[in-house]
């Protein structure tokens, strides 16, 4: 008998493990072996709020079946290499920490749909950024982010990127090759020619 996914979401006092089973346990987040035979498939986990420092490390235990992680509005400064083993994740949302860069393992990211990194301190993106080409959103506004690499221009599918209030000066001469996105925001940067 296969048991439907299992979804997490903390708050800074209280932890709420809910099953879409309509089974609920409220009490301390401890890998829960309750079906027998079966292993537990959690899709998505919501730390948002929770005043941390680093990516805790539980998020590691579900790096085969995690397609959802939100880390929004924490103190966050740098992103642990084992997170990008997580290769189901589809969708990857750090705005409002302190990060100030993406590390280049974001490239074993490889299903990445959705990326949001508003609100932190980044500078750049690597130039393996184009390795995440399912990437469809990317929201990057209000970091100092001078340029986008050239790589940028090979994410084909991306439909939406938002970077609004960082320090763009130019953007690469080939940014006409994303001829799925439908909405750019570019609002309070330094651009003074569009290519």
């Amino acid at each position: 008998m296969r048991f439907p996914e299992v979804y997490l979401f903390f708050t800074s006092q209280v932890r709420h493990l809910e099953m879409t089973t309509k089974r609920k346990i409220i009490g301390r987040l401890v890998p829960c072996r309750c079906f027998r035979g079966e292993e537990e498939i959690i899709s998505v986990l919501d730390y948002s709020h929770c005043s941390l420092q680093q990516v805790p490390k539980e998020v590691f235990n579900f790096e085969r079946t995690l397609e959802e992680l939100y880390l929004d509005a924490n103190q966050i400064e740098e992103l642990p290499k084992q997170l990008f083993n997580c290769q189901a994740l589809r969708k990857l949302s750090i705005p409002d920490n302190d990060l100030s860069s993406l590390p280049t393992s974001i490239a074993s990211l490889v299903n990445l749909k959705e990326l949001d990194i508003s609100k932190n301190g980044i500078q750049d993106f690597p130039e393996n950024i184009k390795c995440c080409k399912c990437l469809t959103i990317i929201e990057a506004s209000v970091n100092p982010i001078s340029k986008l690499p050239d790589g940028f221009t090979q994410l084909l599918n991306l439909a939406q990127l938002y970077l609004n209030d960082a320090f763009l000066e130019f953007l690469p001469a080939n940014f006409g090759r994303l001829v799925k996105l439908r909405i750019l925001e570019l609002r309070e940067n330094h651009l003074k020619t569009l290519p």
